[in-house]
């Protein structure tokens, strides 16, 4: 296979002990393959010694993982992007198993699955990452009815037309649930690739805060779902709202039945609310699935110029 059209990209944060051994693996199994360091702002050297290392380094100053993919995805043209962290957890020998069905068309993106085999569960020691993991992969499942293996790995290749029409809305480290999403919601063909996994090594850190960073996902979880699934969003929101409104306003009905009178006025009152508000929500998600509806029609327009000008 014919790597001189791929890219490796790697964005990086205080990654000065792992980052030479990175670039140095992935230029031994992608001979021909374009290195690409982005800097976050490092403060211990990583750049210099990524430009010792061969890779081609750029800088992005506006702190955070998604703030890094954007630029990325903007500026580097490549027939196959091969994400990667640079702390040396994700091995390169799994590097051609990700790329090559990207490059022979027949996956749009692929996922290094750290957890079927079992090799993030026995490496990874900080505390509550694989049952974030499981949650997310539960509630994309149960959103949109596609299981992912491994839903937070930050090893996957794409192709160009992904890359190009993906917009990215993220600033941390919410990335790789925003790729996933939109690569099921946009019915990409996805391919999983088991991939051993190991710890950091002595002396690298990890930058990402298990509760903070867990939230910030949870929260574009449902953000998405709001903007990609409306009608369900807003259907379960009423859904909510109908069934306060019957627990409030069937025992007032039954009453008026029995006696002609409606003893509670103000609870009668907020009961109506509640069903005015649940009326309210569906017809909100009427009017933004048409919308969404439209998005995805002219997004679809979008991939298929852009294969035709990549074509040419």
């Amino acid at each position: 296979m014919d790597y001189t059209n791929t890219a490796v990209i790697i964005p990086c944060y205080n990654e000065a002990v792992t980052i030479g051994k990175v670039i140095d693996d992935f230029h031994r199994e992608l001979p021909g393959a374009t290195v690409y360091v982005y800097d976050n702002n490092s403060t211990d050297g990583t750049s210099q010694i990524a430009l010792e290392h061969g890779a081609t380094v750029r800088l992005e100053p506006r702190q955070g993982k998604g703030n890094v993919c954007r630029q990325m995805f903007r500026d580097i043209d490549a027939g196959c992007y091969l994400m990667v962290d640079g702390d040396d957890t994700y091995p390169a020998e799994a590097a051609r198993a990700l790329c090559d069905p990207i490059l022979a068309g027949e996956a749009d993106m692929t996922v290094g699955d750290r957890l079927s085999n079992g090799t993030y569960t026995e490496e990874n020691k900080r505390a509550f990452h694989g049952f974030g993991n499981n949650l997310v992969r539960a509630m994309i499942k149960w959103i949109y009815g596609y299981s992912f293996e491994d839903v937070m790995t930050g090893y996957r290749a794409m192709c160009q037309p992904f890359v190009k029409t993906f917009p990215v809305l993220s600033e941390g480290f919410q990335i790789e649930t925003e790729l996933s999403i939109h690569a099921v919601d946009h019915r990409w063909r996805i391919k999983d690739v088991p991939v051993e996994y190991r710890d950091r090594p002595a002396g690298s850190v990890s930058k990402l805060d298990t509760v903070g960073d867990g939230i910030k996902v949870i929260a574009m979880i449902g953000t998405l779902f709001k903007d990609y699934r409306p009608l369900k969003f807003f259907s379960l929101i009423a859904l909510i709202f109908a069934a306060i409104g019957l627990a409030l306003g069937i025992p007032i009905i039954v009453e008026y039945f029995h006696t002609g009178l409606v003893p509670r006025f103000p609870t009668a009152m907020l009961a109506a609310c509640f069903m005015f508000l649940c009326g309210l929500s569906l017809a909100t998600g009427l009017i933004l699935d048409s919308v969404a509806k439209v998005e995805k029609k002219q997004w679809e327009l979008q991939v298929y110029k852009t294969r035709n000008s990549i074509g040419e």
